[in-house]
Formats: C-alpha cells, sequence, structure tokens
C-alpha cells in the first residue's frame, strides 16, 4: 500500500526537519504516529498526500489518499460541497434534472445519480443535519468543519486516509462518533493524535524521532509499557555507567600516587647513586614522560566514559527531567468558594443558554470537570465563576480568592514580550536574576531561549513557561481553571502538565473532552451542562 524509504525533508529555512524516514504500511492497518511537536509528523503526512515533496529519499503509494488536516482555514471560502469535491457532480446533476442533458454533464456526472442524497446522508450520519451543501465553510465551527471533511471519507472512498489531530476541535459526542468510525472502518489509517484513548483503538503505534521511525506493534499502552522498560534499562546503564565513572576516578588517583612515590623514590636513589648531571636529568626526564603518560591514558578513559554517561543522560525525555516546585494555596480545605443559586444567561434576550437554571457550589480543594457538548455553555459558566460577566437571572456569592485562568492558547503569556521578561512579570517574590534563570532552565528553557520572544513558542513551549511563571510567584492560586488545556500539546508535554496538575492543592476546574487526562488528574465532582 504505502512504502517510505530513506525519506528526508528540509525545511525552506534549511532546517533538516526529517531524516532517514522508513516505513511499510500495509492495507488494513490502522497506525498511531505519534512524537514530540515541531518533530516532523504533520509534514510526513503532508508528503504522503502529496502536497509537499520529499528532500530525498522515495516513496511508493498506490492510490491518492484522502488526507484531513489539522487546521481548515484554507478552506473558508469554498462550499462545503467545493471541500469535498462533489461540486462539479452536484452542478451536473441539476444540469441534467433542468434539461440540459450534454455529454460533458453526463461525463462529470459520471453515473453518481444519488451523490446529493449520499452526501446528505453522510452529513446526517455525523450529525450535520442543519447543513447544507451549498454553505460557506468560513460559517462553521471548528468541530463542524472535521466532521464534513470524516464525512468525505464516505464520500470519496479512499484506500488510504491520513488524518492530522483530527479530535483536536470535536465535543465528546463528536469524539464517539470519530472512534466508532475508526473501530468499524476497513480502509488503512495513519493518524497524528495525542488523543490517548484515540491511540488505544489504533493496533501499531509508530513513534517519530529526529533518528527517523520506531514502530511498536501494539496500542497506545502497550508503547507505554515497552517505553517504561526501555526507561528502566536507561536508568540502569547510566548507574553503571556512574559506577565505571567513580572506579575510573578511583583508578587514575591510585595510579598517579603510585607513580609520583616511585618517582620521588626514583630521585632518592640517583642522588645517592653520585651519577652525572645528564644522565641524573634523563632519568628525572624518563619519569615525568611516564607519569604525564600514565595520567593521559587516564584521562582519555575518564573522558569516554564520561561522553557515554552524558549521552545516555540526553536520552531520558523532558518529563522525567523536569522537577515541580508549586506552592499550595493557603485557603483551608471545604471553604465555599462560589455559590450559583438559580442562575441562567442569555445572549439573546430571552433565549436563555440553559433550559434549566443552575445551582451549585465549589469548595476550596474541589477537582472539578465541567462537561458539556459544543455551545453548551461551558465557557460562559467559567466567566460568571470568575465574575467577568454577572447572570440575568439568579443570584453568585464569591469569596476574596485568587483565580487563574489559562485557556488552551496559554493567553496569560504576553506575546510582545522575551521569555525572561514574560517570567520577570510574575515575579511577586522579589526573586534575584539568577534565581528566576535557574527555574526557567527547570523547565526547559535555556540560556539561548531566554531572549526568544513569546509569540514564536510552540503550544508545549507556552504550557511549560505558564507553569514556570506560576511557579515563580510569591503565592500559588487558590483556584486553577484550565479550558481544554490539551489541545494543542503532544504527549509528552501532556504528560508534563499531568505532573504539575497532580502537585497542585489547591482548587481545581477544567473544561476538557479528553477523559485520559480527566482520570489522570483525580477528577471528583463533574458538572454537566
Amino acid at each position: 500500500m504505502l512504502v517510505l524509504q530513506n525519506l528526508s525533508y528540509i525545511h525552506p529555512n534549511k532546517e533538516l526537519l526529517l531524516s532517514n524516514i522508513n516505513l511499510t504500511v500495509n492495507p488494513n492497518e490502522k497506525i498511531a504516529l505519534i512524537g514530540n511537536n515541531g518533530i516532523g509528523k504533520s509534514t510526513l503526512l503532508k508528503i504522503i498526500a502529496g502536497t509537499l515533496k520529499p528532500s530525498t529519499g522515495t516513496f511508493q503509494i498506490e492510490n491518492k489518499p484522502y488526507y484531513i488536516p489539522q487546521v481548515f482555514g484554507q478552506y473558508n471560502h469554498l462550499t462545503i460541497a467545493e471541500a469535498l469535491g462533489v461540486n462539479k457532480k452536484l452542478h451536473a446533476l441539476h444540469e441534467i434534472l433542468k434539461g440540459n442533458v450534454s455529454e460533458e454533464n453526463y461525463d462529470l456526472l459520471d453515473d453518481n445519480w444519488t451523490i446529493e442524497e449520499r452526501c446528505n446522508e453522510v452529513l446526517r450520519d455525523w450529525h450535520l443535519n442543519d447543513l447544507n451543501l451549498s454553505q460557506n465553510m468560513e460559517t462553521l465551527s471548528g468541530g463542524q468543519k472535521t466532521k464534513v471533511f470524516l464525512a468525505g471519507v464516505a464520500i470519496c472512498q479512499p484506500e488510504l486516509v491520513l488524518l492530522d489531530e483530527p479530535s483536536n476541535h470535536l465535543d465528546m459526542m463528536g469524539r464517539q462518533l470519530l472512534y466508532d468510525f475508526i473501530q468499524k472502518t476497513k480502509q488503512t489509517l495513519i493518524i497524528v493524535s495525542h488523543d490517548r484513548k484515540l491511540l488505544n483503538i489504533l493496533n501499531t503505534v509508530c513513534e517519530l524521532n529526529k533518528n527517523g521511525i520506531r514502530v511498536y506493534g501494539g496500542n497506545y499502552d502497550f508503547y507505554v509499557q515497552q517505553k517504561q522498560i526501555e526507561v528502566n534499562a536507561l536508568t540502569q546503564d547510566i548507574h553503571s555507567k556512574e559506577k565505571a565513572l567513580r572506579k575510573a576516578k578511583e583508578k587514575e588517583r591510585e595510579t598517579i600516587d603510585r607513580q609520583q612515590k616511585l618517582d620521588i623514590r626514583a630521585k632518592k636513589n640517583v642522588g645517592k647513586m653520585g651519577l652525572p648531571k645528564i644522565v641524573a636529568n634523563t632519568l628525572k626526564n624518563s619519569a615525568e614522560r611516564s607519569t604525564a603518560k600514565i595520567s593521559g591514558v587516564h584521562t582519555e578513559k575518564i573522558g569516554n566514559i564520561k561522553q557515554e554517561l552524558q549521552d545516555l543522560r540526553s536520552s531520558f525525555s523532558e518529563t522525567d527531567q523536569m522537577k515541580f516546585e508549586f506552592d499550595h494555596s493557603k485557603l483551608h480545605k471545604g471553604k465555599n468558594l462560589f455559590t450559583a443559586n438559580n442562575i441562567n444567561f442569555y445572549y439573546k434576550q430571552e433565549e436563555y443558554l440553559w433550559n434549566e437554571n443552575i445551582n451549585l457550589q465549589i469548595v476550596s480543594g474541589e477537582r472539578i470537570a465541567i462537561k458539556g457538548v459544543n455551545g453548551s455553555g461551558k465557557t460562559t459558566l467559567i466567566q460568571l465563576i470568575l465574575g467577568n460577566i454577572e447572570p440575568q437571572v439568579g443570584s453568585v456569592y464569591r469569596s476574596d480568592s485568587r483565580a487563574i485562568y489559562i485557556d488552551q492558547e496559554y493567553s496569560l503569556i504576553n506575546n510582545s514580550l522575551k521569555i525572561y521578561e514574560q517570567a520577570q512579570k510574575f515575579n511577586r517574590s522579589l526573586l534575584q536574576e539568577h534565581e528566576i534563570k535557574v527555574r526557567l532552565s527547570r523547565f526547559l528553557f535555556t540560556k539561548d531561549s531566554w531572549d526568544k520572544p513569546c509569540n514564536s513558542l510552540s503550544g508545549g513551549e507556552r504550557m511549560r513557561l505558564m507553569l514556570c511563571c506560576l511557579n515563580i510567584t510569591n503565592q500559588s492560586p487558590d483556584i486553577i481553571i484550565l479550558d481544554e488545556p490539551t489541545n494543542n500539546l503532544d504527549i509528552q508535554n501532556i504528560g508534563i502538565l499531568t505532573n504539575a496538575v497532580n502537585d497542585y492543592c489547591g482548587t481545581l476546574i477544567v473544561i476538557s473532552h479528553d477523559e485520559t487526562f480527566l482520570e489522570q488528574i483525580n477528577i471528583e465532582t463533574i458538572i454537566a451542562l
């Protein structure tokens, strides 16, 4: 079906993005393509789709694949029919029905007399009942655009489907439709995703890294188990190498000490023997050269061990290296932070957001998930909790507490600032410059990146900088509110965020469709809208 051989891709800015890519995909395989942000997953999909050309190497593919990208803005000027590539067939069908029975129209239609009915039926299957094929893509939400292209799979019937983060814009119901499609389809799939529930219904995981692609024959849970075995082996190798380094240094000291004692004894003997000065100097120089040679041999051996140890340590993931020091909220557990009594809200006069008024209470130390389909008012409820808006019906109580709202774009990061300047903005405890830089380094921002502008950061980098800034503040917030925090993160950075959230002991409120993330951060209460 698909064979990639020694593929590489050099970005227009001359950066080598992909190297030594070898992969064979057989018919009916369902493959997860994972890897850190920026490693080239989307680029590889575009090469397979034919929208980018590799710099070197070859790939063989039997039929043109069907490609569902991560971003849909480039289709905004098209109608749904145009985006699905059926507009010409539909036009030919309508012309024939109006009596224009030209040969050109029959050729375009190619006996697809039910094309319009089939398109509408497939859109209904994806719960897009209220859309029509002449509607512009720019009028659709991100989730609706994703579903339109997913519906196109049934219309186009491709053998190979490429999907780039297909669950990103989907709510719970949309994700379930996607999972059902993946499980039932007989088509070959290559999916880039960080949705671990999705990854667990695929039968092969391919990890893209700087050295190429490594294939793991199992789902994501199997991959995690294998990676843990590798980490354990790596840890053992590091401990063994550290032990070897200590022994080598001890051996070097012992050997040099012994040689120096021999040199001193030899010098004394030479003085007693009354040898001519030129002979005595020759013996002295010979002893010094012997000591230097022994020292050089040991230095080289120690240097080799150090390099091997450094290579092993660099193999550890960022998640394993990162440490967190979250302060705890000073609020006592169980304190009433927010109470809503029969509240409701409307954006259009008398068109209330919720069918029933809402009553709820939030107390200190709770871990809450707010769930609901797109448009159910999750973000509106957050704004009511924060006090940015007031209900038109009912009343609310808010305690005097400090809340931090972190959306999926990490908008608390000021794009006009550089990384160090952004960290300094959160320096309420008046840390010294070197202390701020130590914290930046702990969150993987090295000296070379301190002057990097924040607007150039990836989703994962913005998340890490946000966590670092929270770490720098004098007091941890009483409430942290996360709005779809994992949408723009790869699996590695989701792990970093999960560890940080689990270190936090204050009140946590999360909007997320990522069920695995919600499980791992120990959500206790669910508010279903």
